[in-house]
């Protein structure tokens, strides 16, 4: 027997994953300002320098903690690192995570596949195929009104 399914509105989203790159870009950032300020011998310059590399190195972390699945009763929004489709649940006819995937793939009415960044096996494999099933169910409910046959 399947999980109970969530409550709507739902957000999927890697967690331990966007914890390590916010903390990640946050050290890096530090320490790289604090270099900046502890070299003496740096000009102005080379201190801005610095720090904006911290900066961009932050930004393109940020960047990869963004992705997110939204499951609302409308549909579903899938957010990735720098798109973002709004889909109804009928366009969603297939969540699939295959061992080796690096994330979920949405198959779609249209015939195309759609990667789905925001649910990832990486660094939380159960918690990963956990989200997978659920909203691999809500799309079934919502989609076609019953759950798929085998």
């Amino acid at each position: 027997m399947s999980a109970p399914l969530p409550s709507l509105p739902v957000t999927f989203r890697p967690t331990r994953t966007r914890v390590v790159l916010y903390l990640v870009g946050l050290v890096q950032f530090a320490a790289l300002t604090a270099i900046a300020l502890a070299l003496p011998k740096l000009t102005g310059g080379e201190r801005i320098s610095f720090v904006f590399v911290g900066l961009l190195v932050l930004a393109v972390l940020l960047l990869l903690a963004r992705p997110k699945v939204v499951a609302r009763q409308e549909g579903v929004t899938v957010v990735n690192l720098t798109t973002r489709r709004e889909l109804a649940w009928a366009q969603v006819l297939r969540v699939n995570l295959r061992a080796g995937d690096a994330w979920v793939h949405l198959d779609l009415a249209d015939g195309t596949s759609l990667p789905a960044m925001g649910i990832q096996p990486g660094i939380a494999r159960q918690q990963a195929i956990r989200d997978a099933r659920a909203l691999r169910d809500l799309a079934e409910l919502h989609g076609t009104g019953r759950p798929a046959t085998a």
